[in-house]
């Protein structure tokens, strides 16, 4: 896979057994894997097929948002990201230290994609066109789970610069859910599903590719739930895709997660602030005047997120790393 790079976060050690198995995996198929420390993270970390980006490291890069990004937060992504377009991916995929890849994800990441269309508008529970069983994504708004199912699917050729794949074992479900239904499940190999204009469906960060004309959509904000950072930019991702013409591709699993150790109740307390607002958000974007086509996407990621600050939700100093990010990566993109 040509100018691929994956990416991940994690404070592991260099003999965690997963981020080993993805370095060896990676240095097998020829993609550079990048890792982004943070505070918690050992002191020496040296692993073969692993560049791993220390917090020392990244406050010497030499982007703007390296200085401004705050420590202790999942949204330090943000600079593995940069990393990788500055020595020239095209694409980049990531994942999490908890996702273990199945032979499918390294296949080759193609742009166009053969899909079913979902002409569904409004929340769609994407993970029903893959298993039968009654379950969700995080943050999926809680109010919308008894909805009845689009059938209505469309075979055609997509334009999809963000692909999400599911994961098998652990999905990638809320609190609620862990806390009342039955795991483990895996997700039945069926076609993929594309969301276009108007369909809306949250993914999250742990395995998902994006390709360059996308790269500005892979902003993770910091001052919000880490529950919900990686939801609330797929809210935007989204929204923004809408004004460019893509669609938001679902495929099957090509990961399974062996999931870190959680406390159920701690993620349930981080999502409320989801449960009681996704709804809203998702209603304030899709009313939200945005102009179209990719030259505006800078102008419209900070209409987005003002959407967040004016309901509370963040604070009005994430604009400042939109900023600081918006240069970063015009300035790496266009070299």
């Amino acid at each position: 896979m040509n100018n691929t790079f994956l990416v991940i976060t994690s404070i592991a050690s260099q003999e965690h057994p997963i981020v080993k198995t993805i370095a060896a995996d990676a240095t097998e198929q020829g993609i550079p894997f990048i890792m982004v420390g943070d505070t918690k993270s050992p002191e020496a970390f040296a692993l073969r097929g692993c560049d791993f980006y220390s917090i020392e490291r990244q406050e010497a890069l030499p982007f703007t948002l390296a200085k401004m990004l705050p420590t202790g937060h999942y949204a330090r992504k943000n600079l593995g990201y940069l990393a990788a377009m500055a020595q020239g991916a095209e694409t980049i995929i990531e994942t999490d230290d908890d996702n273990i890849p199945l032979p499918a994800f390294w296949q080759q990441r193609t742009r166009e994609a053969q899909a079913r269309t979902v002409s569904h508008q409004g929340w769609v529970n994407i993970y029903r066109y893959f298993t039968d069983a009654p379950v969700w994504p995080r943050g999926f708004a809680l109010e919308h789970i008894q909805d009845a199912v689009s059938g209505s699917t469309v075979p055609a050729t997509v334009s999809t610069p963000v692909q999400q794949g599911l994961a098998n074992e652990n999905p990638d479900v809320d609190a609620i859910y862990r806390l009342t239904l039955p795991l483990p499940l895996d997700f039945d190999v069926r076609e993929s599903v594309a969301l276009g204009n108007g369909a809306f469906c949250p993914f999250n960060s742990q395995n998902t590719t994006w390709f360059k004309e996308a790269f500005l959509l892979m902003y993770l904000p910091s001052y919000c739930s880490f529950r919900m950072t990686d939801i609330w930019r797929s809210f935007v991702a989204q929204r923004i895709a809408w004004t460019c013409g893509w669609s938001v591709l679902f495929h099957s699993a090509t990961v399974w997660q062996e999931r870190n150790d959680h406390n159920l109740m701690k993620d349930f307390a981080d999502e409320v602030v989801g449960y009681t607002n996704n709804n809203a958000i998702y209603e304030a974007l899709r009313d939200l005047k945005l102009k179209t086509g990719e030259a505006n996407i800078p102008e419209n990621l900070l209409a987005c997120y003002q959407v967040f600050i004016d309901m509370n939700l963040m604070d009005k100093k994430e604009l400042d790393l939109i900023r600081a990010w918006i240069a970063d990566v015009l300035l790496l993109t266009k070299k």
